[in-house]
């Protein structure tokens, strides 16, 4: 999972957890593939219907603030979004997007290049975005974090560290 290509949906600024999953659906919904089927549907409809599996957001300040509902990071991971790249990203969201293994990568400057629709490529071993504005850098990720990626989540990734001991 070191390299994710996929299309690039782009959003703006200060997108919440409650445009990314309706707070009206997190004490009714539980099942992950149901919370699929609402992601981000107040802010872009066609989400749902012509994501695909890696396809990338591209977003601007403060992505996933307000609530700290995981069901936020959830919802797109279950979608088989392949990761975030924003130029500034709410805390609780983001912890929220690494225990459920969804990449999510700091590049102000990538995000102010790439295109919605292009196609991008992340190299997360070589902290590597590849578009068609060329190459950015971002620190590479470290191992752990790339090991809750590999093991497909905080718990399952504990899991296996817990039983190797």
């Amino acid at each position: 999972m070191s390299v994710i290509r996929g299309r690039v949906w782009k959003y703006g600024d200060d997108v919440n957890t409650d445009v990314i999953f309706a707070g009206k659906y997190t004490y009714t919904i539980n099942d992950p593939a149901e919370m699929a089927k609402h992601a981000l549907e107040d802010l872009d409809p066609r989400f749902v219907k012509e994501v695909k599996p890696n396809d990338i957001i591209v977003a601007g300040k403060n992505w996933g603030c307000g609530s700290s509902r995981e069901q936020a990071a959830t919802c797109l991971k279950e979608n088989g979004l392949g990761a975030i790249i924003a130029k500034s990203f709410a805390r609780i969201h983001y912890r929220n997007c690494l225990n459920t293994a969804l990449p999510v990568l700091t590049c102000p400057e990538a995000v102010d290049v790439i295109q919605d629709k292009e196609m991008v490529e992340l190299d997360l071993a070589a902290g590597e975005i590849r578009c068609g504005a060329g190459t950015f850098r971002f620190p590479p990720l470290p191992e752990t974090v790339m090991g809750i990626f590999e093991a497909g989540g905080l718990i399952a990734y504990t899991r296996k560290k817990l039983a190797a001991r």
